[in-house]
């Protein structure tokens, strides 16, 4: 005679069954998420301070259910610049188009937007945008991402989602038309066209290019360095970068730039420039290259160099430009709709540190705030926070300056 299942029996092959509808689920996971060698960093949509996150481990045959998570809420991180700017905005300054992306990076999660899928895009060029998600994350470089000289046009779109971190290990982004490593293009590597790289909608945190003068151009930016073709900066965001402490003529801690083809201007919009440190300008530095700055916002950078420029004698030298240090011969400033503010120098120039060598550069200040700005060496009388060597006066209007 056939027995029937006891209840203990029963109960086993219950348990058995929901075991293996848990393994089901687990198999449609994002593919990789639990070898991630990278930890997903989510920043906090109110503070956009970044909160680290763990894999999440695939379910065992044997767990219990789980209680079901809720959805995470579309958001971006805090939006960068000067909110009372009022500049207008060029043609040549305006974000590019990125509906139509040429590559994405990430696969909408956290876990699939890596160092190694971010330097692949920016070397492949063209149009970038990211897809990691619903919420904000922040990447990690492992590496610098580099451009490769003979891609005409690299655009990297954060969508307001993404921060790239140098981890205070490296420089987050690198272009130099005079590398060979990235390819010549053209016979005068120094003033060339291309490529034209533009970052929007981004934002850079903890880059560190400190020691880093393999290219043999007196190092500088932490976050983004650049010879040659052109550069444009969009409503991005710079935080706690770094570059080295000393030497007399090197700077940037976000952003350093030596040369733009055509001696067209590095154009930088509704961008934030905060917690930088180098030995002169903190936050921008270039020699012979002339700046449009719009409705940005600048605080908290440290020109920390000692010595000035040249250095005195017995001196590292450095210290000039808590904000924005720029030196060569003729080259323009241009600040509109910008604050600048609670910024310090060793040396020179709370704020600014401007000097064209050969007296023919302009300063041109308008519907802008400079304050609290200290230069503990020197400045320039009637210009508080700046050291101001160039064409006649600064042009300065509609703006304030204490």
């Amino acid at each position: 005679m056939r027995r029937g299942l006891t209840a203990g029996a029963l109960s086993l092959l219950t348990v058995a069954a929901l075991g293996a509808c848990g393994k089901d689920d687990g198999e449609d996971a994002p593919t990789g998420l639990a070898a991630a060698t990278e930890a997903p960093v989510i920043a906090d949509a109110s503070t956009g301070v970044p909160v680290s996150i763990a894999p999440t481990a695939s379910a065992s045959p044997s767990a219990s259910a789980a209680p079901a998570k809720k959805p995470v809420k579309e958001s971006t991180l805090p939006r960068p610049g000067n909110p009372g700017g009022t500049a207008s905005i060029p043609a040549a300054a305006r974000p590019v188009d990125t509906s139509k992306p040429d590559r994405t990076v990430g696969k909408g999660t956290p876990a699939s937007c890596t160092s190694a899928a971010v330097v692949k895009a920016v070397a492949a060029g063209g149009i970038i945008t990211f897809d990691c998600g619903p919420a904000p994350v922040t990447i990690t470089m492992t590496s610098t991402a580099k451009v490769v000289n003979a891609k005409t046009t690299v655009v990297i779109d954060g969508g307001d989602k993404v921060t790239l971190s140098g981890g205070g290990k490296r420089r987050i982004l690198y272009l130099n038309t005079c590398d060979k490593a990235q390819g010549w293009t053209t016979s005068h590597c120094q003033d060339q066209d291309t490529p034209r790289l533009t970052v929007q909608n981004l934002a850079f945190t903890k880059g560190n290019s400190t020691g880093d003068d393999s290219d043999g151009t007196q190092g500088g930016g932490g976050a983004i360095f650049v010879r040659g073709g052109h550069l444009k900066v969009i409503n991005s965001r710079f935080t706690g970068n770094r570059c080295d402490s000393t030497g007399p003529d090197l700077g940037g801690a976000a952003i350093r730039v030596l040369e733009q083809g055509g001696d067209t201007p590095v154009y930088v919009v509704g961008s934030t420039f905060t917690g930088g440190r180098c030995s002169n300008g903190s936050a921008l530095s270039s020699i012979g290259v002339s700046w449009t700055v719009l409705n940005s916002y600048f605080t908290g950078n440290n020109a920390i160099g000692k010595g000035a420029n040249p250095a005195r004698p017995g001196t590292p030298g450095g210290g000039s430009g808590g904000a924005i240090y720029l030196d060569g011969d003729r080259f323009t400033l241009t600040l509109d709709g910008t604050l600048i503010e609670h910024n310090k120098a060793v040396e020179g120039g709370g704020a600014i540190f401007f000097v064209s060598n050969d007296r023919t550069g302009t300063l041109i200040i308008r519907n802008s705030r400079l304050r609290g700005n200290p230069s503990a060496g020197f400045q320039t009388d009637g210009l508080p926070g700046i050291f101001y060597l160039g064409t006649g006066n600064p042009k300065i209007t509609n703006s304030k300056l204490s």
